[in-house]
C-alpha cells in the first residue's frame, strides 16, 4: 500500500481537486483507493457526494474504539471509498499526543491495506504536530504549488522545515497548479521552472473554470468534462504519479 499525501502550507492551491482525480483516476485504473479526507471543511467528501454520511469522534478512533474500516463509505465510482471529513479531527493531532506515542496516523492508516493499495490524504494547510503525523505516514507529499513568489515561498519553508527533520523516507514531489499562461510570470515559470521545482512532477495543471465546477457537478473534472485541457492535465498527472510510483 502506498500512502499519498496532498498538502501546502498555503490554501487554496488546489490540493483537494488534485486528490479528488488522482483516486478517480487511481480506481479507473483498478487500483482500490481511500481517500481520507482529513481538512474539518469536507471539501474532498463534498467533490465526491459522501459528506454526511459517517460521524465519528477523533478520540475514540485514536484510543481504538472505533475501527478505521468501518469509517469508510463507498462511492458512486466502483473501487473508490471515503473516509468522510468530521470536525473533531480539529483536535486529532491533540489526541494522537494525548496516546503519548501508542497510536500515531501511520498506525491509524495501516489496517486500510488489506483492501486497498492506495490512500490518499487530504490535508490541510497547516505546519503543525498534525503536519508531522502526516510526514510520518506518508510515502509521498505531493505539493500544489501556483507559479508566483508567495506559493513558492510557502513551499520553501515546507522544504526548510521538513529538511530539519527525520522523514528520509519520504518523497516529495511539487507540480505546478492553478496555472494561467495569460500571466507572465506564470509562463516565465514554466519555461524556467526555480531550484525548488526540481525533482518535482512535470505535468502541470490549468487554471480552469471546469475545476471550479466540481463543486457543481460533485465528481471530478474526467466524469463531466472529459475532453477539456484541465481534465487531460489530470490524466497525464495521474500517469505520471502512477510511473514515480511503479503502479
Amino acid at each position: 500500500m502506498h500512502t499519498i499525501a496532498f498538502y501546502n502550507l498555503k490554501g487554496g492551491v488546489g490540493k483537494t481537486s488534485a486528490a479528488v482525480n488522482m483516486a478517480w483516476h487511481a480506481a479507473r485504473w483498478k487500483h482500490r483507493s481511500v481517500v481520507w479526507d482529513l481538512d474539518p471543511q469536507g471539501a474532498a467528501s463534498f467533490y465526491l457526494g459522501v459528506d454526511g454520511e459517517r460521524s465519528y469522534k477523533a478520540g475514540t478512533l485514536v484510543k481504538g474504539k472505533q475501527p478505521i474500516g468501518r469509517l469508510k463509505v463507498a462511492t458512486r465510482w466502483e473501487g473508490l471509498e471515503v473516509i468522510p471529513a468530521d470536525i473533531s479531527l480539529r483536535n486529532l493531532d491533540l489526541k494522537l499526543a494525548e496516546a503519548g506515542g501508542r497510536s500515531t496516523l501511520k498506525h491509524l492508516i495501516e489496517p486500510l491495506g488489506e483492501q486497498s493499495s492506495l490512500v490518499l490524504l487530504d490535508c490541510p494547510p497547516t505546519l503543525s504536530p498534525m503536519a508531522e503525523q502526516i510526514f510520518a505516514a506518508a510515502d509521498y507529499l505531493l505539493v500544489p504549488v501556483i507559479p508566483t513568489h508567495l506559493s513558492l515561498r510557502a513551499f520553501q519553508q515546507v522544504r526548510d522545515w521538513l529538511d530539519q527533520k527525520p522523514y528520509r523516507n519520504l518523497k516529495v514531489l511539487p507540480f505546478f497548479n492553478m496555472v494561467d499562461r495569460r500571466r507572465l510570470l506564470h509562463v516565465e515559470m514554466l519555461v524556467k521552472p526555480p531550484a525548488l521545482m526540481k525533482g518535482g512532477l512535470k505535468t502541470w495543471i490549468p487554471y480552469s473554470t471546469h475545476v471550479e465546477q466540481m463543486g457543481e457537478h460533485r465528481a471530478p473534472v474526467g466524469e463531466f468534462a472529459p475532453n477539456t485541457p484541465a481534465a487531460r492535465a489530470y490524466r497525464n498527472l495521474w500517469f505520471e504519479m502512477a510511473d514515480k510510483l511503479k503502479l
